[in-house]
């Protein structure tokens, strides 16, 4: 028997990639330990920007020095170069994820008999697609990860019977490019995968993680409200709210196509990814994006400053000054605050479910955070009463 530790970096796909590398190998009969504990240590990687790929590179390294063997996965082990000049100990396995679980067990070999699996976080991740065939000129993931391709949907749903058996109340359904999601076999787009997971037995909720906006249509929409296990909560990228830096990154919509597209939903929160100083945006270009992302009804916007990505088409310019990427980004960060704590002091005296998933913090159906008292994995009734910038304070009910 073999010990183990996993890291995962970036998004709810690394970590999908890494929860599968981890139960192979409870399969194969290892044995999970705390890192600097353990005899080897798997690292899924990221690469989708430059901070990223060096958060993934000190991983490993500082992982080298405290286990016997280093096994580094994910979207990183896929950039040519990116784990260069690293310990002999550290084993880079390039290649599609969906075959790395496979390949490490090979490596670390058969120990025996499966060790019990018991879920690692309240909510469970469940992947439906891969990869992104849009190509915009930022994003190195579609050369990490190759083009959109989706499971089908048998395959899906037994995923999420499996993980709700294991006790989860909540699957998120990922992907890296979720609404492109379709099985012709089954007859079956992502609307059509929504129905049918949210009703499997003993789902109390169901969630997407990311969709963009092209995605966003009358179809989808209907089955989240007719689902009543679907979350009323989307996670919408505009990444620049300018209709030239648009068209520069190759996002295929502009500014008033994201405004259209979430209209008449008041009764959503809606999240966002934005990424500041992209070459050639000025501040008129960066006031159009604060502007949007508040027409638009958006609470928590995840913020990027841009950084060049190899083998991207805007690889090769990165003309807005480090200094002014930090304090648009600043700015950005403070009008989402700002709209977060509206929404939030919307609901004092509303009752809500709330999903308890670390000590004193939870999340509402919404993806609102409440701080909250009540068992890890369990769901809760609170009370709205006040709020802070962490989320609601919430009394039991």
């Amino acid at each position: 028997m073999t010990t183990f530790s996993v890291c995962f970096l970036g998004c709810k796909v690394s970590y999908t990639d890494a929860d599968a590398l981890r139960e192979r190998l409870l399969a194969e009969g290892h044995e999970e330990a705390r890192a600097g504990e353990a005899e080897i240590a798997l690292v899924n990687s990221c690469c989708v920007t430059r901070e990223a790929l060096g958060k993934s590179r000190q991983a490993a390294a500082k992982a080298a020095r405290t286990h016997r063997r280093v096994y580094v996965t994910g979207c990183g082990a896929n950039l040519e170069g990116a784990f260069a000049s690293l310990p002999e100990n550290v084993t880079v396995l390039s290649g599609q994820s969906a075959d790395a679980p496979q390949r490490l067990a090979g490596l670390v070999g058969r120990a025996g008999d499966a060790v019990s699996i018991r879920p690692e976080r309240v909510r469970a991740f469940v992947q439906i697609q891969d990869g992104c065939s849009f190509g915009c000129s930022y994003c190195v993931v579609p050369l990490v990860r190759g083009p959109a391709r989706s499971k089908s949907a048998g395959a899906v749903l037994a995923e999420v019977g499996r993980r709700v058996g294991q006790g989860h109340k909540e699957v998120v359904l990922s992907g890296i490019n979720l609404g492109c999601f379709h099985d012709s076999g089954a007859g079956l787009s992502l609307a059509g995968l929504v129905r049918e997971a949210g009703k499997t037995p003993g789902l109390e909720r169901l969630r997407l993680s990311s969709i963009e906006i092209n995605h966003v249509s009358p179809e989808l929409i209907a089955a989240i409200r007719e689902t009543p296990t679907a979350c009323r909560h989307l996670h919408v990228p505009l990444q620049s709210g300018d209709d030239e830096i648009l068209r520069a990154m190759k996002r295929h919509y502009d500014a008033a196509t994201f405004l259209r597209r979430l209209e008449g939903l008041e009764d959503f929160n809606l999240t966002s990814d934005v990424i500041v100083g992209f070459p050639g945006e000025d501040e008129a270009a960066f006031g159009r994006t604060l502007d949007l992302v508040e027409r638009a009804g958006v609470t928590k916007v995840h913020v990027f400053p841009y950084s060049p990505r190899p083998g991207t088409a805007s690889e090769g310019c990165d003309d807005v000054p480090a200094a002014v990427k930090k304090e648009r980004a600043a700015r950005l960060r403070e009008s989402s605050k700002k709209a977060c704590l509206g929404r939030w002091r919307g609901k004092i005296g509303m009752s809500e479910s709330v999903l308890v998933d670390r000590p004193g913090r939870g999340y509402a159906s919404d993806y609102t955070p409440w701080l909250v008292d009540g068992q890890i994995g369990e769901m809760v009734q609170a009370e709205a009463k006040n709020v802070t910038e962490q989320g609601i304070i919430g009394i039991m009910r």
